[in-house]
């Protein structure tokens, strides 16, 4: 396969982000998928999320299994740390790399076969452990790679481009990222980056583990009529429960909303969450109510996107094994091996 290289020039009138770097210095090789292709949308929101949010990108570390959206990595933070992990492994993958090193900002990208199928059950743990991670799956509900067979998030009823109707229930990904204790759960549309990118970088600044479940349709083989996957249909059931926004951490002057307009939740870096309703009885930090929100839309064939949960007092996996604050990756040896003393009075402490 040939590989077209992007010139390492920049236009000299490309606006730098706080640490000197353009939104070119975030870009990755050139996509080999096919033209439209929602993931690539994806791909350019997280370029943005990273610009605007000053992000470095040798402090962070995109991990991936295998399918379409596993090649994704290749394509944004091309300076960053990479791993292209065995089929629906990445999570245990960066598990392990987060708790060497709680450093760096861990990008967890999947699709719904790499997640929904095989995956699965790393999936679920990442999720009930707290991993402090942004875990993106790019959602198409097919097998893109194996030419257009259902995946496991395809809605019963859907139409394959060959016309036949898919007969199983579907994997609910939100659902379970819910159920399973996720702390920052979200949905978003590769066709709408005015919402995608907010979603993203909220999930950057997220203290534990945050998933993001994003509609990215197959313009190859699920982007046609009778498909609950393709742009047109989303575009016509897309039921937005809010729209989020940044404060930077400076002191802004800001005129007073309307009474029960807005919520405003503090983030672990100190930095502000805005979530302006559109929906002026949901409770996005609810977790039971969002539960019942995206079921009983779902039911009626819409697909719900926006910040669907949050909870802003979130701890990750390090806080639960009380880890120290120091990453273990820059330990030495005397303090990550003891010695034998001290190991069997740790096992005797467990009989």
């Amino acid at each position: 396969m040939t590989y077209i290289a992007k010139p390492r020039l920049h236009h000299p009138t490309l606006q730098p982000n706080k640490v000197g770097y353009t939104r070119r210095d975030y870009e990755g090789k050139v996509s080999t998928l096919c033209a439209g292709c929602g993931h690539d949308s994806i791909s350019a929101a997280i370029v943005q999320a990273c610009w605007e949010l000053d992000v470095e990108p040798h402090k962070v570390a995109k991990l991936s299994g295998i399918g379409c959206s596993s090649k994704t990595p290749d394509y944004f933070l091309g300076a960053s740390h990479g791993f292209n992990t065995v089929h629906g492994r990445m999570p245990s993958v960066l598990t392990g790399a987060n708790l060497a090193n709680r450093e760096l900002l861990y990008l967890g990208v999947s699709g719904d076969g790499d997640s929904a199928s095989i995956g699965l059950g790393q999936f679920a743990h990442a999720m009930r452990r707290g991993v402090r991670m942004v875990y993106i799956v790019e959602n198409n509900g097919v097998y893109g790679l194996t030419k257009g067979q259902f995946s496991a998030t395809a809605d019963r009823g859907s139409k394959s481009k060959k016309g036949v109707l898919n007969p199983d229930s579907p994997v609910d990904l939100i659902g379970m990222a819910l159920q399973l204790g996720a702390s920052y759960v979200a949905r978003g549309f590769s066709g709408d980056k005015a919402q995608l990118v907010p979603l993203i970088k909220g999930a950057i600044r997220h203290g534990g583990a945050a998933f993001l479940d994003v509609i990215s349709p197959c313009v190859a083989f699920n982007n046609h009529a009778g498909s609950t996957r393709s742009y047109d249909y989303v575009r016509e059931h897309n039921e937005s429960v809010n729209r989020i926004d940044f404060i930077d951490l400076a002191p802004e002057v800001l005129a007073a909303p309307e009474p029960g307009q807005t919520i405003d939740l503090r983030q672990a870096d100190g930095s502000v969450m805005r979530l302006r309703k559109l929906h002026a009885d949901y409770e996005a930090t609810d977790r039971i109510a969002a539960m019942n929100h995206v079921q009983a839309h779902q039911a009626r064939g819409e697909v719900v996107t926006g910040l669907i949960y949050v909870d802003p007092r979130a701890a990750d996996l390090h806080a639960a094994l009380n880890t120290p604050r120091q990453a273990l990756n820059k330990m030495n040896e005397p303090e990550l091996c003891p010695g034998a003393a001290t190991l069997a009075k740790i096992n005797a402490s467990l009989r």
